[in-house]
């Protein structure tokens, strides 16, 4: 057997069954909820915004928002709506808010979420997002209606990516990471969560429907999440 296939059967094989999981730790945005919203947000939105306010082009607001947003990226005020209210003199909460019908579920998120309330699991979604941001995108899907409880990274003083969050989290929460599922679309943040011990997890390989499918090669990976409902099933 080649290597590839001696691989690809191993992967396989570490793929659990549902009755090896207590705790399924879901993320937020390119998970469950459509990315394209954030990127349209932030690429496009934030500096038409931004360029009308500071009299721009918007060629030179992409070059002066490129290295602000490089540099924040990994950290938590990358996620925060009022660091960025303040960095850009924008109203990104409000901004936010005023394009909240764009805010829409994945593919098969919602029916993932209705099956796993049959199941015999706890689950959280786990997020990076801001308060302000989860309250709009909470409001406008009804995400919060699925999940026992609710973590933002922003109560712990940490983003996801930081070993710090998930110590914090595994306190609050109790989970065995060995019998926790962990999805998230970030592959920073799954190699925190891998660094941490927990067992089983997948990555998006889809998380903006309107961009093509990325190659995951760390990771497990699905399509979208109700996939997940056939994998691990096997």
């Amino acid at each position: 057997m080649n290597q590839s296939l001696i691989s690809a059967a191993e992967s396989v094989a570490t793929q659990p069954r549902w009755e090896a999981i207590d705790t399924v730790l879901l993320d937020m945005d390119g998970t469950l909820l459509d990315l394209r919203f954030d990127n349209y947000f932030w690429l496009e939105l934030v500096p038409e915004r931004y360029a009308a306010r500071h009299g721009l082009t918007l060629e030179r607001t992409r070059e002066v928002l490129r290295p602000m947003f490089a540099a924040r990226q990994g950290t938590l005020d990358w996620y925060c709506t009022d660091f960025w209210t303040r960095e850009l003199e924008l109203d990104i909460a409000g901004m936010k808010r005023e394009m909240r019908e764009h805010v829409r579920f994945l593919p098969g998120a919602e029916e993932f979420l209705r099956a796993l309330r049959d199941k015999s699991v706890r689950i959280a979604l786990v997020t990076n997002a801001h308060h302000d941001s989860l309250k709009v995108k909470a409001t406008q899907t009804g995400l919060l209606n699925y999940f026992d409880v609710v973590f933002s990274s922003h109560s712990f003083g940490v983003p996801k990516e930081h070993a710090s969050f998930w110590q914090q989290l595994e306190a609050a929460l109790g989970f065995d990471p060995q019998r926790t599922l962990f999805v998230d679309d970030s592959h920073s943040v799954l190699r925190a969560a891998q660094a941490h011990g927990i067992a089983h997890i997948f990555a998006i390989s889809k998380p903006d429907s309107a961009m093509a499918k990325r190659e995951v090669t760390d990771f497990l990976s699905v399509e979208q999440v109700s996939h997940l409902l056939d994998e691990l099933a096997k």
